[in-house]
């Protein structure tokens, strides 16, 4: 026994303990900051190239019709330090709350820190487009304004050790010139994990 009265066995117990605590309280704030800071999912950077429309056709008589394909491409910029595998999915484009067009999206991978790319189309069904009761009007202003909405399902893997599953969520705002055929987008996304 030492001059404590306590056994060097019961001491080293003490301070394994002690290092014990100190190292798991240092783990714990090293990975909340690391949550909170560098691995906190941050929205994904959803943009809408439209490349053109493509076999147009606009007649007002006899009868108003339109048909066209409006041909893009999509870009999906991921800013988060896990990549992003998504399912095949479909975006809806709408006028002025009515389904117009279905684009399909065929499954991809975005690297962390990267970016994908991809072409894809939408055949707009002119029968709906041509009896929605705004479209004279909108035709009247030389533009057609729609609203492209996507839900990509999928999952985010960090650190090739950790899969969560994740939703990305898509908005765009797309304007059609009529008269050059010109097509402007914008578009807002969001992550959910």
């Amino acid at each position: 026994m030492d001059n404590s009265g306590k056994s060097p066995r019961r001491r080293g117990l003490k301070i394994c303990c002690g290092v014990s605590a100190i190292v798991l309280v240092a783990l714990i704030i090293v990975v909340t900051t690391l949550s909170l800071t560098i691995f906190k999912p941050k929205r994904p950077e959803i943009t809408a190239h439209p490349i053109g429309l493509q076999n147009v056709n606009f007649t007002l008589f006899p009868t108003v019709s339109v048909n066209a394909t409006l041909d893009m491409v999509i870009t999906i910029g991921n800013r988060n330090y896990g990549s992003f595998k998504f399912e095949n999915s479909t975006a809806y484009m709408e006028f002025h709350g009515e389904t117009v067009a279905e684009i399909p999206i065929e499954a991809g991978l975005v690297p962390a820190r990267g970016k994908l790319n991809f072409t894809t189309s939408a055949e707009v069904m002119g029968d709906k487009l041509v009896e929605n009761s705004f479209f004279l009007g909108d035709v009247g202003t030389g533009w057609l304004n729609f609203t492209s909405t996507a839900t990509l399902n999928g999952k985010v893997r960090l650190l090739k050790i950790f899969k969560l599953h994740a939703t990305a969520f898509s908005s765009c705002d797309i304007s059609v010139w009529i008269a050059t055929q010109n097509v402007e987008s914008k578009c807002t996304s969001e992550l959910k994990l």
